[in-house]
């Protein structure tokens, strides 16, 4: 043979030097989709999406409550913006949330669907043919019977049967095997988490979720106008919005008056009057906490409540130009509240046109020491006190630029001075008034209203999260408790003894324990249906139980 038909024949991996070639597009794609479609890819996927939604929890968001998410702004002027661009004030619309989520999906189909058919497969299969020694399997038994062999194998096939296994009869033998809905409960368990993703992906993509806060007496229509925050999903429709208004009746809360939890509020419930449609029949109902009123499909949740302190304001010629319950938001704990009063179209004492506006904090249950200066000591409007400072100039509300109903913005006007170190102040009890200096006109405290934070919530087929946990569950307690057990037993006539040989061998395919139990089990109902042989003393011969 000549050194060129050698060269021919050298497979490439006797060439000196060569090198593998790497991954074409299409292998390097195949490789991708296996390493993405991993079970181990999954579980990572899973527990980053865990992480990511810690931000959620931490981080004001803006779509669940704007003004806390405004102040945390305002405080914090470095971090804002780095916040901003990593989209952590929006942590479950963000680019990097949406795609774990997205990629955790694709995961999960990839996973499940190739098991699937595995499983299906494995399912319709026989179950396997017994070993040539069953002596070398986990678990092993024999048995001694003076019954005939088809006889020995018929019983034997009976007492598997009713152990619920399936079961294989083949010559001289019978294959056995149970426990096939472990693996279902596994399925399901991996099903069931990708039908809670698309529940909550089908809600947030369809549905929408908005905040209001209703003073006592008044009311709300389901309208975008009427919302003070509104988030709505990316596929969100205008006709989603279910046609429904709605009345705050009363407003009961109970604080603990005393011991360590005094101030708590034991219990609050709205009473409301509400209707679907235009032409629906008005109806009563009262929510709480955990217990919102449902109106198809959109649910209303009772959040939070403070106070409203009703203030008249006139200008200076006496004319009321203000008159109405003016939202203050809680503080702390015990409700001291900030708001402000906004007066856009006054005149002063000559008749010139004034703008004003006045912010400061109510005090439900007014208190004072020099140490802390005015406090509330309590939560409930036992003693209910405003003081405000007052500025005047221009508000910016005909700037074009949207601004908080909650916050005065002071940047193009002057805070009136009482002296040139302390500003002046409306100090009022319930029925007082104030005249304001240069004629600008009075203030008059005329009482104190109340008003809740209701959560508004559309989810289209929100129940589907719900069946996908109570399915994970169930999955998830028949992949624990369920054991795959395999078992296979052999019948053979000893022709020496004249007797029949019963040989019994099991596998356990779960690991999780148990097998030598399974097969005791097995060999006491055995010994009961077939003719086991007595000693000289009429004792039963007992079959070898070593393993």
């Amino acid at each position: 043979m000549t050194t060129d038909q050698l060269e021919e024949q050298r497979s490439p991996r006797d060439v000196p030097n060569e090198r593998p070639t790497g991954l074409g597009p299409r292998e390097l794609m195949r490789w991708a989709w296996r390493q993405l479609t991993s079970m181990r890819t999954a579980l990572l996927l899973l527990f980053l999406l865990a992480l990511a939604a810690i931000p959620g929890s931490v981080v004001p968001q803006t779509n669940v409550d704007a003004l806390s998410a405004s102040n945390w702004h305002d405080q914090h002027k470095t971090l804002a913006p780095i916040y901003d661009k990593l989209g952590l004030f929006d942590v479950y619309h963000s680019v990097w949330f949406s795609a774990i989520y997205i990629l955790l999906m694709i995961s999960l189909v990839g996973c499940i669907v190739p098991r699937l058919g595995v499983y299906w497969r494995g399912l319709r299969a026989r179950p396997p043919a017994a070993p040539r020694n069953l002596s070398r399997l986990p678990g092993h038994r024999s048995l001694t019977v003076t019954d005939e062999v088809d006889v020995a194998l018929e019983r034997s096939r009976l007492a598997l049967r009713r152990r619920r296994f399936r079961i294989e009869r083949r010559e001289g033998a019978l294959s056995a095997e149970r426990g096939y809905l472990r693996e279902a409960g596994n399925l399901l368990f991996h099903m069931s988490v990708l039908i809670v993703l698309a529940g909550v992906a089908i809600g947030n993509l369809f549905g929408y979720t908005g905040s209001v806060l209703v003073v006592t007496g008044a009311g709300f229509s389901n309208q975008l106008s009427q919302y003070d925050d509104f988030t709505p999903g990316s596929l969100f429709s205008t006709s989603s919005l279910t046609p429904f208004s709605f009345t705050v009746k009363d407003f009961k809360v109970n604080f603990i008056q005393s011991g360590a939890q005094a101030g708590m509020a034991h219990s609050f419930v709205a009473k409301l009057g509400y209707r679907v449609g235009d032409d629906g029949s008005w109806k009563n109902a009262s929510i709480s906490v955990n217990h919102p009123l449902k109106l198809d499909g959109t649910n209303i949740y009772l959040l939070s409540h403070g106070y409203a302190p009703h203030i008249t304001v006139r200008d200076g010629k006496g004319n009321v130009v203000k008159s109405e319950p003016f939202i203050f938001l809680p503080e702390d704990n015990t409700f001291t509240s900030f708001g402000v009063v906004k007066v856009p179209d006054a005149v002063n004492a000559d008749g010139k046109p004034e703008q004003f506006g006045l912010e400061g904090e109510l005090y439900p249950t007014y208190a004072f020491t020099k140490a802390t200066g005015p406090f509330s000591a309590f939560p409930d409007a036992k003693n209910p006190v405003i003081s405000m400072t007052v500025w005047r100039g221009d508000l910016g509300l005909d700037d074009g630029i949207p601004q908080s109903v909650y916050s005065l913005q002071t940047k193009h006007m002057l805070q009136l001075m009482k002296t040139k170190k302390n500003p002046f102040r409306v100090d009022l009890n319930v029925g007082g008034t104030e005249q304001l200096p240069d004629g600008m006109g009075s203030v008059t405290f005329d009482g104190v209203s109340r008003f809740i934070k209701v959560q508004i919530s559309h989810k289209p087929l929100d129940w589907l999260a719900l069946v996908g946990a109570v399915l994970a569950l169930a999955g998830l307690l028949g992949s624990l408790f369920i054991r795959s057990r395999r078992v296979w037993i052999r019948v053979r006539r000893d022709d020496a003894s004249g007797r029949t040989l019963v040989e019994i061998g099991g596998l356990d395919r779960s690991s999780g324990g148990g097998l030598d139990a399974e097969l005791d089990a097995l060999v006491t109902d055995l010994e009961s249906v077939l003719s086991v042989p007595t000693d000289e003393d009429g004792s039963s011969v007992r079959s070898s139980r070593d393993s």
